[in-house]
């Protein structure tokens, strides 16, 4: 899933920011549900915990990014829009497409790092001044992108050990 080029106005932050939220719930949300239609014999003690701790910094993240959008001064898109939009981009793939959950984690993890470093390129590519400081949102995004990088890797070394 790409951006813009560059984000022009608040509105089109707020939507960028939105969709951001979207996202995250999905990944969280198609992890969970793959690993809860596995066969209770094929279900592991290391693969739940990092859902767990995917599922946690999923909200932590939404958090932050609904902090933003709450602080911006722009009309906002309605929730099924967006999440049909995210559905569009990130639903051309399904479970049951990779080999295992870990593969599919991975999957949703690498499309939100992806999305996040197209943002913060985006917003670094203008100039424009927003209702709220660009530098808290380059933090704030920035972050969160090196926080889905740590978690490619986690999930990259589990496979690996598997």
């Amino acid at each position: 899933m790409t951006t813009a080029p560059r984000v022009e106005s608040d509105d089109q932050l707020a939507r960028l920011l939105q969709i951001a939220v979207v996202l995250e719930e999905v990944v969280e949300a198609r992890a969970y549900e793959h690993y809860r239609s596995l066969p209770a014999a094929d279900r592991d003690a290391e693969i739940e915990a990092l859902l767990e701790s995917v599922s946690t910094q999923s909200a932590a993240h939404r958090e932050r990014l609904e902090a933003l959008i709450e602080d911006l001064d722009a009309s906002s898109v309605a929730f099924d829009e967006i999440e049909a939009l995210v559905g569009e981009q990130y639903a051309q793939t399904r479970p049951e497409d990779f080999d295992g959950v870990l593969y599919d984690q991975l999957h949703g993890e690498e499309t939100s790092y992806k999305f996040y470093d197209d943002l913060i390129e985006a917003l670094e590519g203008t100039d424009r001044q927003f209702g709220i400081e660009k530098e808290r949102v380059l933090e704030t995004l920035s972050g969160i992108r090196d926080e889905e990088a740590a978690g490619v890797e986690r999930v990259a070394n589990l496979m690996e050990e598997r």
